[in-house]
């Protein structure tokens, strides 16, 4: 092994074979520009293989990915959702290592050739970066930050090492899919995606094989950049935190934890529960729905035990309209940062600090 730039490099014949898995959904539009980045890669041993989800696009997106040839591994199959996609994937891939890379994503051209040596030389079982968040083509941000948060979402994460089982859970370590790569035995032995999740499916396989003793750690230098879309399946802070509660009542089901580590838990899922509220609180007030509002708000000042969700309580059962009208303001001064940021180029990525989904702020 050398370094060369700032990358270890591996000898020819120290470079296994990396499986470079992509699930694709209604992908035409941004596949080939997805593919691209992933041949482009400075590492030279890999495989690529996208699996076609049973998507509704499939003539348009067998007709972008035709050019590859031989090149790529192509699956189809009946939809099966995210987990399903990659399972297939995982069970057809031939590499000692599984790349993760959504559709919407896009590797940097160092991205493998930076974290293969690391899983080598450190005996890891999985390995992650940074990355960049995309928006309309623009740099809006990335996703390491220093302090913790709970309450999973696409935007700024905490990064806490050494990764560990209860730093996952406690997402003071957060792993964002398409920055993986991972020993595919240790995949498989952990149980693979679970099918039934089609969001925070991957939340729960990191925390099934760290349970299990696999070495994980973190590389802190931009590997990816992350599409941020409308409409898709981590766009939904409530729906997101709604599946991670379910990964944490499994955890408690499934695995044979500690009495520490089941109060941790415990409290996580109140904790979770009460950013829920919190999430139901803004849609009603939008919506003009008063006594809702008034009865989640009651509920996350509960669950949370915190001064701001005190704060918001009293405020949306003293006067909700005006708590409406904060939000409404809020709502467009968001807008507003956003269209500004629309105008960078995307040559000068920004630090944007953003709030995540597990803020309780209005």
């Amino acid at each position: 092994m050398r370094v060369a730039g700032g990358v270890c490099i591996l000898d020819e014949r120290q470079q296994p074979l990396v499986s470079v898995i992509i699930p694709a959904y209604q992908a035409a539009e941004r596949i080939r520009e997805t593919l691209d980045s992933v041949f482009a890669q400075t590492y030279p041993n890999f495989e690529v293989v996208l699996v076609n989800d049973g998507s509704p696009d499939t003539e348009a997106l067998e007709q972008a990915i035709r050019s590859y040839g031989k090149r790529l591994i192509y699956v189809r199959q009946e939809n099966r959702g995210p987990s399903g996609a990659r399972n297939t994937a995982i069970r057809t891939a031939r590499g000692k290592y599984i790349a993760c890379l959504d559709s919407d994503d896009i590797y940097l051209p160092e991205h493998l050739a930076r974290l293969v040596p690391l899983l080598e030389e450190q005996a890891l079982d999985l390995v992650y970066c940074d990355s960049y968040f995309m928006k309309d083509g623009v740099h809006v941000g990335r996703s390491f930050v220093g302090r913790s948060f709970v309450g999973r979402s696409f935007e700024r994460q905490p990064q806490s090492p050494p990764v560990t089982f209860e730093k996952l859970l406690t997402e003071e370590c957060a792993v964002t899919t398409s920055a993986v790569v991972a020993s595919r035995q240790a995949m498989i032995d952990a149980g693979l995606f679970d099918e039934r999740y089609r969001r925070s499916e991957d939340f729960d396989l990191w925390v099934r094989m760290s349970f299990r003793g696999a070495k994980m750690d973190l590389l802190r230098k931009v590997g990816i950049e992350h599409r941020l879309l409308p409409g898709g399946l981590a766009s939904d802070g409530y729906l997101l935190k709604q599946a991670q509660i379910e990964v944490y009542k499994k955890v408690l089901a499934t695995l044979p934890v500690s009495a520490k580590q089941k109060r941790l838990i415990q409290e996580l899922i109140a904790r979770v529960e009460g950013l829920c509220q919190m999430d139901l609180v803004k849609r009603y007030l939008r919506e003009g729905r008063y006594p809702e509002a008034r009865l989640a708000a009651a509920k996350a000042a509960v669950l949370l035990q915190d001064r701001k969700s005190r704060r918001v309580a009293l405020a949306v059962r003293i006067a909700p309209w005006a708590a409406r009208g904060f939000l409404i303001l809020q709502d467009a001064r968001l807008a507003r940062k956003g269209k500004q940021r629309a105008g960078f180029s995307r040559k000068g990525p920004t630090e944007v600090g953003q709030s995540r989904t597990g803020s309780v702020q209005l």
